[in-house]
């Protein structure tokens, strides 16, 4: 037994974080690796920890009760752990234990009477997804065996320490799953110490690894104490170099402990390292990365010229890069900013959004790409890219420029046909040329809806019959279809049509009139918008539960998604039920993040829309919805005689009013159509997802798989092949259940580029007010109002005059507009949804505010700047 207790670090591989926790696990790795030397030592294991632990059965029922805690109940978490730490520490050690501790800090130095550092190594530590970074505690420069023991037991109570519960109380990880290995090492004596990241840890680049640096221990760096000096190097070469002024340094006590000390004045500002030393460190970080396989965060010591590593943990915070097959450079597209879903998808909604994309995506980090880099590095595609990417989007434009600026990163190429990076016409984003232009006849888009509907209705009739592998190859064949539908010419047309006119209208307008984003107000009201009518008509559900007191009573104390049963048991209530179902027979295949067909949909959780028809019974009288559409029109036909009426007073005036009022009437015909195709694709992903989870019923019923959601954590011919064999690799499916709970901490760039370059594109403005927040002008007009920060549709609790601000809003986010005066995103650009139906709604809005939902606090009053792009935050 005790034998388990105690294994050296030569004993240790990369294999034995269940063991040695992952820090012991890492140490013991890169003690193999060829020149790289790790202080020597020896891990307490984890079966110490048990021990330790059962001798105290009252620990058990603390563990249960600290895990109901919500991660937001610090005073809960600070009072439990504690009592949990201080149960840990008087412990007594077991003797046996003891003195396997004892005999292994003799086989250093006779009497174990050196200097070591007592580590804290736990088993959900230097994870791939998981860094759990200053979790745990550690101690340098403990002497003696007493001291060590001692420190091996505070090594164990800061399993529980306040900020390492609430990280696994938010990130998913049983308290009593997770174990607590100690690391006991040499203590070296370095001259300087530092870290070192093999990848840029701010931009993400790959190739541009950064060291931190400064005298004596590093815990004067990581404690903050001191500012280090920074080098930056790329291919073997010092790129760039800030020397601090390390006025103070942590070093050891000969008694033991360490202690703060000043630095003489005359050392202060050399360099805690020369170029060559640095240059030799990243030599090093990058065999270590090349041993782990991925980008690493090192803790270095260095001792008379020689380098000692002391810990080697995978930087969690990247975005990952998607694969390539060659060696070439490459800049990929975010496809989820162009569809108002930055949020990381599951493996089955990936997969089948990538079989029914018109371009092909590359996956990275739950998220989808494409690569633009042929049309960059082609003069030709490359200037009609950028100016549909910026009139999209002004940032993605800035990104993509600056990595032309760089010179060499996307050598020229010879010149490709255009196309839609987003690999949709409702991407918001087009690679260049626009389509013929078509007819100005309101019978293209009836049509063209009329064509939608017949797709839809024959995938429904036709799907009915199909299951197991024949389900699989007719799906194959409806994504065939799928495409064929969304790169339909005349389709395509239309949607520009409306686009090109919106442009027109702005350009000439501004030239002519000196007004800003005139077309705003000329789209109001537009018909045959799809998504803003899905508005209007909840506006329509309030008004027939407005009138029954008791169904409002019962709506707002719903816990469930069983209530539409009970609701028909009250009066009025069968009449609330039928116009609930109506309106979800029509809309309820939508959700927020509806690109992913893992979401649950309003028709699986008709709870979700709740709120919103209660805040719609509250702030609105009846007929609001045809009042509101009505007054849209007209505003939007005095806003055409106003326009056409200045134009001919001015030089050539008929002919500018002529040429306007066509535009006008093209925008009006086909600007609502633009909505249409989004709320096609999303109607046949429903079709698709309600096959599949019958297929998953069958799966779970057959024993092949203990939940029907598992199948969201595999990709479409992955589950074909598990309905074909009957066998489901559960490991694999659990690997992806913690690769997307990774995935979902990460923010996605909109511009990526091979190297793992992260760039956002910065608006060059300076004509705003200091202090204000910068955005893209979507929607003209100015309001002042109460700020209501709202991540989460179903946690909406609006008041007449608010302004939303959130992370992104998709078609689902529609029925919100009817109830608010403004609307602030992150992300979006002109031509997405959210801007779109802020138009037709005549809502000012101001998207791609970065970080807007952190900057502003829920409540505070701001001004929205809609037709000049910014944001006041008045208190």
């Amino acid at each position: 037994m005790i034998e388990q207790y105690v294994l050296d670090l030569q004993e240790v591989d990369g294999t034995m974080a269940a063991i040695v926790g992952g820090k012991g696990a890492h140490l013991g790795e890169l003690s193999r690796i060829e020149g790289v030397r790790v202080p020597g030592g020896f891990c307490v294991t984890t079966d110490a920890f048990r021990q330790v632990m059962a001798d105290e059965p009252s620990l058990d029922e603390r563990l249960v009760e600290l895990s109901r805690l919500n991660p937001d109940d610090r005073e809960g978490i600070r009072t439990l752990s504690a009592d949990i730490r201080r149960t840990i520490e008087e412990i007594a050690m077991p003797g046996d234990l003891a003195a396997a501790i004892t005999r292994a800090l003799a086989r250093f130095d006779e009497g174990g009477q050196g200097a070591y550092a007592v580590r804290s190594s736990a088993t959900a530590e230097d994870l791939p997804t998981a860094s759990f970074a200053g979790q745990q505690d550690t101690y340098l420069n403990i002497m003696g065996p007493a001291a060590v023991l001692r420190h091996v037991s505070r090594c164990w109570a800061s399993l529980f320490t306040e900020r390492a519960v609430t990280y696994r109380l938010r990130n998913g990880f049983d308290h009593r799953a997770i174990h607590m290995a100690v690391v006991v090492q040499r203590m070296v004596l370095p001259y300087a110490s530092g870290i070192l990241f093999t990848a840029d840890p701010v931009t993400g680049d790959r190739k541009v690894a950064t060291v931190d640096a400064g005298f004596g221990l590093g815990e004067a760096l990581v404690s903050g104490l001191v500012n280090p000096d920074v080098f930056k190097v790329r291919d073997g070469e010092v790129i760039a170099e800030t020397l601090a002024a390390k006025q103070r340094a942590i070093h050891a006590v000969p008694t033991g402990g360490t202690r703060e000390v000043a630095v003489d004045a005359g050392q202060q500002e050399q360099p805690a390292l020369t170029r060559a030393q640095v240059v030799r460190l990243v030599g090093l970080g990058r065999r270590i990365e090349a041993h782990f396989g991925s980008p690493q965060d090192i803790e270095w010591c260095l001792v008379d010229d020689d380098f000692r590593i002391v810990q080697s943990r995978p930087i969690t915070t990247l975005f990952p890069v998607p694969a390539a097959d060659d060696e070439a450079n490459h800049v990929y597209l975010s496809v989820g900013h162009q569809q108002m879903m930055t949020d990381a998808m599951k493996p089955l909604g990936l997969s089948v959004w990538q079989l029914t994309a018109m371009v092909e995506m590359h996956e990275a980090g739950g998220r989808l790409f494409v690569d633009v880099t042929p049309r960059l590095a082609a003069p030709a595609s490359r200037a009609g890219l950028l100016d549909m990417v910026g009139k999209g989007d002004p940032l993605f434009r800035d990104a993509l420029e600056t990595v032309l600026d760089r010179g060499d990163f996307v050598p020229p190429a010879p010149s490709l046909p255009d196309a839609a990076p987003g690999g949709a016409p409702t991407s918001g984003a087009a690679g260049g040329g626009a389509p013929a232009p078509i007819a100005n006849d309101p019978a293209i888009v009836r049509e063209l809806i009329e064509r939608s509907q017949r797709s839809i209705a024959a995938l429904e009739r036709d799907i009915r019959t199909k299951t197991g592998p024949e389900l699989f190859d007719f799906l194959l064949d409806a994504f065939a279809e799928h495409k064929r539908v969304l790169g339909d010419r005349l389709s395509m047309q239309a949607i520009m049509a409306g686009m090109e006119a919106t442009w027109w209208l702005n350009d000439k307008l501004l030239e002519w009139l000196g007004e800003k984003n005139a077309a705003d107000t000329l789209t109001l009201s537009a018909p045959d918008n799809i998504t803003s009518e899905m508005g209007l008509a909840l506006l329509d559900v309030a008004d027939v539960i407005r009138p029954y007191p008791e169904v409002v009573a019962f709506l707002q104390g719903v816990e469930d998604e069983n209530f539409l049963d009970e609701l028909a048991e009250l009066p009025g209530g069968a009449e609330a039920r039928d116009a609930i179902e109506a309106y979800l027979d029509r809309y309820g295949m939508r959700c927020v993040g509806e690109i992913d067909i893992t979401r649950p949909r309003w028709s699986e959780r008709p709870g979700t829309l709740l709120p919103v028809i209660l805040d719609n019974v509250r702030i609105f009288g009846p007929g609001a919805a045809e009042r509101r559409f009505e007054e849209g029109r007209q505003e939007a036909r005095k806003k055409e005689q106003d326009v056409l009426t200045r134009l001919r007073a001015l030089p050539d005036g008929e002919q500018k009013a002529d040429e306007t009022k066509r535009m006008i009437d093209r925008l009006r015909t086909f600007i609502g159509y633009r909505e249409y195709p989004k709320y096609g694709i999303v109607s046949r992903s429903f079709v698709y997802k309600k096959a599949l989870m019958q297929e998953a019923e069958r799966l779970v019923r057959a024993g092949v798989l203990p939940e029907k959601e598992d199948i969201f954590y595999l990709t479409f011919r992955e589950l074909h092949d598990v309905v074909r064999s009957k066998q489901a690799d559960g490991r694999l499916i659990q690997r992806r259940k913690e690769a997307f709970r990774s995935y979902q901490a990460l923010t996605v760039p909109r511009v990526l580029t091979s190297d793992g370059e992260a760039i956002a594109g910065s608006y060059r403005r300076e004509d705003v007010p200091a202090g204000a927040l910068v955005g893209l002008p979507v929607s003209a007009g100015t309001i002042e109002g109460r700020a209501r920060v709202i991540l989460d549709m179903a946690e909406a609790d609006l008041q007449e005059g608010d302004i939303l601000v959130t992370a992104y809003t998709d078609p689902s986010w529609s029925p919100l507009f009817v109830g608010i005066a403004g609307l602030v995103t992150e992300v979006g650009g002109l031509m997405t949804h959210g801007a779109v139906i802020a138009r037709e709604y005549g809502l000012p809005a101001v998207v791609g505010v970065a970080q807007a939902t952190r900057l502003i606090r829920d409540g505070q009053r701001i001004r929205v700047h809609g037709t000049d792009g910014y944001v006041e935050i008045l208190d």
